[in-house]
């Protein structure tokens, strides 16, 4: 566990060809020391999205931006709203109004407070300076920096495609609590129903996918929260598709290791994202 490092990683093209911004908010693995979680590191490394910045590392060589959050999402998640914050976790009174959903509920909030269903992280109550410190030293500078770039491009361009890249666990369904009559797809495009992104590109990718041999879902389980809910207005031009990969394609959800999937993965997200290239070079400003 460390605190010597910065909250976040871009990166940029030499030159910024497409209109594209992508984002992998869950892959970081810097623990900060004051964490003080009451389970191990490696416990805590569940909630990760390992290597998912790793395995869309294609994106800044067709002319994208990546960005990628170096602190983990169960010390703080930049994926949920500030008020998203699960009162029975501090040791006071929060000075703002609270609205914790469902998810937050079963633990998994904007600072998660279990696991699972058995696994507290905590053995003691967080105190309300504590949530500012996180909030201020890799919130705020996340979200800073993924505002900057969705908004730089959309002034160079006159639109913007952004994705939120994230991946899954096999026991996605268990986890959230749902009863699913078909097996968990290898990739979940989430738009929120399609209010945040434009419906032939989630055909482009899903169609592209399903040619490189994987299965896909819409919506199912997961349509996607705070980042793709606040960047995609479809009608201005402004698109956001959350992107989510089933783990043990490309890993080992226990150890955390990549497994012998990896590299044929990475290469076919590299196919993928070379046709999405295609296709918004073909976009024309209005």
């Amino acid at each position: 566990m460390s605190d010597n490092f910065e909250p976040f990683v871009r990166f940029a093209p030499s030159a910024q060809t497409l209109p594209l911004v992508c984002d992998s908010p869950h892959s970081g693995t810097h623990y900060p020391q004051d964490f003080r979680a009451a389970i191990p590191t490696q416990r805590l490394r569940a909630g990760e999205d390992t290597h998912i910045d790793a395995l869309w590392e294609s994106v800044p060589r067709v002319g994208g931006t990546l960005i990628a959050a170096n602190f983990p999402r169960v010390y703080i998640d930049p994926n949920r709203t500030l008020d998203d914050l699960d009162p029975d976790l501090l040791d006071g009174t929060w000075p703002e109004p609270l609205a914790p959903g469902e998810k937050t509920r079963l633990g998994y909030g904007l600072i998660w407070r279990k696991m699972d269903a058995a696994t507290p992280i905590y053995d003691r109550k967080l105190s309300l300076q504590e949530v500012r410190d996180r909030i201020d030293t890799y919130y705020r500078p996340y979200h800073q920096a993924l505002s900057e770039a969705v908004e730089d491009t959309y002034r160079r361009f006159g639109s913007v495609w952004h994705l939120n890249l994230h991946s899954m666990p096999n026991n996605a369904y268990e986890r959230l609590k749902i009863q699913s009559p078909h097996p968990l797809a290898d990739f979940v495009l989430g738009d929120r129903d399609g209010a945040t992104c434009e419906a032939g590109f989630v055909g482009l990718v899903a169609s592209e996918l399903r040619a490189l041999g994987y299965t896909v879902a819409r919506n199912d389980p997961y349509k996607g929260v705070q980042l793709i809910a606040q960047i995609g207005r479809p009608a201005e031009r402004r698109n956001s598709l959350q992107i989510e990969i089933r783990r043990p394609l490309y890993m080992d959800e226990v150890t955390r290791e990549r497994n012998g999937g990896f590299d044929e993965l990475r290469t076919n997200l590299g196919r993928l994202v070379e046709r999405i290239g295609a296709y918004l070079s073909e976009q024309r400003r209005p």
